[in-house]
């Protein structure tokens, strides 16, 4: 399991979830996928994850480092 964040939203409009990846909004046009259920959405989610941080690392890119949770 990979430690990068996913918000997932329903939209109205598209009567879909939708996912962004924030660590991943400077690289990627989000929302980056969706789902017809949030379980499907977050499934696709981390397959996107997956999918850009393989192609990245054989391209020699850069990888973005996921976030953490800071609570004060």
């Amino acid at each position: 399991m990979n430690q990068y964040s996913m918000v997932v939203q329903w939209s109205d409009e598209d009567q879909l979830f939708l996912v962004a990846i924030p660590e991943f909004v400077d690289r990627v046009v989000m929302p980056c996928t969706h789902g017809e259920t949030r379980a499907q959405a977050i499934q696709n989610g981390e397959e996107v994850i997956e999918m850009y941080l393989e192609a990245w690392q054989a391209e020699g890119e850069p990888i973005p480092e996921p976030k953490t949770l800071q609570i004060a």
